[in-house]
């Protein structure tokens, strides 16, 4: 009895769950239908709600395209008007320019027709006027022909007798003053050669200055004690022996207080020693092996020094196209000297004092340059090589390809071959005054200082002279003279009497500009 009660129970429980879930299936069926309903109903409204908006806008749009048109015409018909306006300005303007060009021609027409009437009178002048002079001259022809005859009777000879002395007379005279005319023309160019070579040369001199720097065949070293001589000697004297036997020199060690003379007549050697024992001396090690890195690698440098110096000197000079090796023997003589001038320099002033005459007078400039630095080549080697330097030289032009004329310039510089070339004279002559110029070879430094010191002396010798300065190696001399003392004029008074007075009293080559300066300086300071 009980489990049917139970049975009862569940079964009555199921049923009334079941039917609550229908229903609740009903209800859920039933709200999203309507919901699907209404959303179709809200999307019916919205689109016709858009068909309205686009009608508006539509409606908007047409209204303002109308507005627009309208304006576009009324602003084409302003513009249209406005062209018109300034089409009829531009015609009246034109009208009027046309109308006064019009009276600009009329004018010049009336004035050419009165031009024209006046040339015509003056053309009738001129046809009457050649009309009397044909009259004339015809009048002229019958004197002259009547002065013929009658010159012919009364001397007894014909026109052509008479013409005949009268050139024989005239080419005697003439032959006689053409002989003195020729006498004096040759005088006169020979005193003009020998002024434009003065001229010239003083030129020359005066445009190029170059220093000279004396040297000799000995160099000297500075020791920081004399402890180091021993040292440089080293045990039984190997270390000197070793120096001595690696640069080809002499190291000469006397009771001279710290220092030490290398000799040698090779300057490049010599060169290379004074390195390699300075070298030495800096590093403090000293032993054969020490000494023979260091020779090496003053050797290396001064290899170096040489390349360079004989690129600046072509360089300098302007000269392209050597040979690497002549190029080489005159960076060589940048260490050799003659007389006391160096000869590298010696070769550069040569080369410019041959150019800047060549110049002067039309002749080869780059020949003349190429030719004066080449000139003392062989003063590189003539230490090595058996021979003057003019043929050492010669020898190494040829053998380096350089021309014909280069070579003969080479060989002839010291007179030993007659030149033939105006460039060979050039390098003769620029090598004689490259030697003689003051402070070079036959002036010493010490008699060329005296000269400029003397030269300001003189300056200084004169009334109302400040300061005076003797400059461009004594061929300028600046004074700088007292204001409240010497006005204008006087100053111009005092460069001639100086010139004058420097002229009486010194020898110089070429000429001495002198110039006086005088200047008032007003200061004042605003505070």
């Amino acid at each position: 009895m009980r489990i049917c009660v139970h049975s009862y129970a569940a079964k009555e429980v199921y049923r009334i769950e079941f039917g609550t879930v229908i229903k609740y299936f009903i209800l859920i069926f039933v709200s999203v239908f309507c919901g699907v309903l209404l959303e179709k109903f809200r999307a019916i409204l919205r689109l016709r709600s858009a068909e309205d908006t686009a009608k508006m806008i539509l409606q908007e749009a047409e209204k303002e395209s109308e507005a627009k048109k309208r304006e576009a015409i009324l602003e084409a018909k302003e513009e249209a008007l406005r062209v018109k306006n300034d089409l009829e300005r531009e015609v009246r303007e034109r009208r009027n320019d046309m109308q006064r060009l019009e009276k600009r021609l009329l004018q010049k027409e009336e004035n050419l027709d009165r031009k024209a009437e006046i040339m015509e009178k003056k053309e009738d002048n001129l046809l009457r006027k050649e009309a009397e002079l044909d009259k004339i001259r015809h009048e002229l022809e019958e004197l002259r022909e009547k002065e013929r005859v009658e010159l012919e009777r009364i001397s007894g000879f014909t026109s052509e007798q008479a013409k005949d002395i009268l050139l024989s007379n005239l080419e005697k005279e003439l032959t006689q003053e053409f002989a003195v005319r020729i006498r004096e023309m040759e005088v006169k160019i020979k005193e003009e050669a020998e002024k434009k070579a003065r001229e010239v040369i003083s030129t020359a001199i005066q445009r190029c200055a170059a220093d000279h720097v004396a040297e000799t065949t000995v160099s000297v070293v500075a020791l920081p004690n004399d402890e180091m001589k021993g040292r440089i000697i080293g045990r039984e004297g190997r270390n000197i022996r070793a120096l001595e036997t690696l640069t080809g020199i002499d190291l000469i060690i006397d009771d001279t207080p710290e220092a030490v003379i290398i000799s040698g007549f090779d300057p490049v050697r010599r060169e290379v020693a004074r390195l390699a024992l300075e070298r030495l001396i800096a590093d403090g090690r000293i032993h054969p092996a020490r000494i023979e890195e260091m020779v090496e690698k003053a050797q290396k440098e001064v290899d170096s020094i040489i390349k360079d110096e004989g690129e600046q000197a072509a360089i300098e000079v302007g000269i392209h196209g050597l040979h690497p090796e002549l190029i080489r023997l005159l960076g060589r003589l940048h260490y050799r000297t003659s007389y006391g001038q160096n000869v590298l320099k010696h070769s550069i002033e040569v080369a410019h004092l041959a150019g800047l005459i060549a110049a002067e007078i039309g002749a080869d400039v780059t020949l003349a340059k190429r030719a004066g630095l080449l000139h003392d080549i062989g003063k590189a080697v003539d230490h090595e090589v058996e021979g003057p330097h003019v043929t050492i030289g010669t020898d190494l032009a040829k053998k380096y390809r350089e021309s014909p004329a280069v070579v003969h310039a080479i060989a002839a510089h010291h007179g030993d071959i007659e030149p033939n070339t105006v460039e060979a004279v050039l390098v003769q002559a620029a090598d004689a005054i490259s030697a003689a110029r003051p402070g070079a070879r036959r002036e010493t430094l010490e008699s060329y200082i005296k000269r400029l010191e003397k030269l300001e002396k003189i300056a200084d010798s004169f009334e109302g002279v400040d300061k005076s300065f003797a400059i461009q190696a004594g061929r300028e001399i600046r004074i700088m003279v007292k204001p409240d003392r010497v006005d204008d004029l006087a100053s111009i008074r005092l460069a001639r009497d100086l010139a004058k007075k420097i002229e009486e009293d010194l020898e110089y080559p070429g000429q001495i500009k002198v110039t006086v300066i005088r200047e008032t300086r007003a200061v004042d300071y605003a505070k």
